[in-house]
């Protein structure tokens, strides 16, 4: 006897369906991201510049989209807020196209100080946290993170070098087996 609930439209199932079909197509969006993780990975300088260039393009799109949002604004003083945002946006987009390891220098350097405060906040939170909770693993989490900006801020300015690459490398690489996982479990849920 068929379930009718799952072939009737509006069920999970019946939602889940285009995803099933273009399972393979998922998969192999996956391995583009490992091998794209992999060749950051071996490539950290050019990798950190690009993600540099990123950064850089999203600050002129968001900047372009502030003066834009400024001319929508009735009010003479909120104007020149926005639209001095957004130009300072546009600014330090085309700056870390001029200039691109300053920007990853700079990049760095913030992340690797939000870092040591992500960190420091964990380890506080951890420690106020009730003992029954599983408070050990914030406390662990918070120690890795505080010691990774540590390391970062302790090697800078030579680690923005690298450091930038080595995350994007590190998060394709991820991104890319998440994806790979995903293809395979709707391939294994359309047999099932």
């Amino acid at each position: 006897m068929t379930n009718l609930s799952n072939t009737m439209p509006g069920s999970p199932a019946h939602d889940m369906a285009p995803l099933r079909a273009g399972s393979g197509w998922i998969i192999a969006l996956g391995v583009v991201y490992v091998i794209a993780g992999f060749i950051a990975l071996g490539s950290v300088v050019m990798a950190t510049v690009a993600s540099v260039f990123v950064v850089g393009v999203m600050m002129i799109i968001a900047g372009v989209a502030e003066v834009f949002n400024a001319f929508q604004i009735k009010t003479w003083g909120k104007f020149l807020v926005w639209a001095l945002l957004g130009v300072l946006y546009i600014i330090a987009g085309f700056f870390a196209f001029e200039n691109p390891l300053l920007a990853a220098a700079v990049l760095t350097l913030v992340l690797g100080a939000s870092l040591v405060a992500s960190g420091l906040v964990r380890i506080f939170l951890a420690f106020s946290m009730k003992r029954e909770s599983p408070w050990i693993w914030v406390a662990l989490s918070g120690v890795i993170t505080l010691l990774l900006g540590g390391i970062i801020l302790a090697h800078w300015p030579v680690s923005s070098v690298y450091t930038l690459g080595i995350f994007l490398g590190i998060d394709l690489i991820f991104a890319g087996a998440s994806w790979i996982g995903l293809g395979f479990g709707l391939r294994r849920a359309a047999t099932a």
